[in-house]
């Protein structure tokens, strides 16, 4: 089965989490792929990928680009998979894929937005119900990731 990860956003925005973890699975040499609930958000964060550190960047691509087989990690808006990832981010609002067609799924919502929180916790019922292992992460006051259930 695969293993689905849950993080709650309340003390940082999409825009600080999802590089931490993007490099983390680049590290281990996954491969990722990244699903955005619209193009705008795909624009705004194709961007930021590329300017949040100013020592570096996070290599990516998008339709846009193409050449998706030898990107490391891919942008998208669809439950396309074309660089052959590993591992699934949804963020944004949009749908959790089927987590067998993964090693590993991550689901970030924004905890300031009860209607994010209701996708989740439908999310966690459905994933937990297939049998899938579920882990839920929110951030100590510290900053730091912590595993709550």
């Amino acid at each position: 089965m695969s293993e689905v990860l849950f993080y709650h956003l309340d003390r940082q925005p999409l825009e600080r989490a999802l590089p931490e973890l993007l490099e983390k699975c680049l590290e281990r040499g996954w491969r990722a792929v990244v699903q955005l609930g619209s193009e705008e958000r795909l624009d705004a964060i194709d961007a930021h990928l590329w300017t949040y550190r100013d020592d570096g960047f996070l290599p990516h691509g998008t339709a846009r680009e193409g050449h998706a087989v030898v990107q490391p990690v891919w942008l998208t808006v669809g439950d396309d998979n074309p660089n052959a990832a590993v591992v699934r981010f949804v963020a944004d609002g949009a749908d959790l894929p089927d987590p067998a067609a993964y090693v590993r799924v991550v689901m970030l919502f924004d905890g300031n937005d009860n209607e994010a929180v209701d996708r989740a916790r439908t999310a966690w019922t459905q994933v937990k119900a297939a049998g899938h292992e579920t882990t839920y992460w929110q951030q100590s006051e510290r900053g730091r990731w912590e595993r709550k259930g």
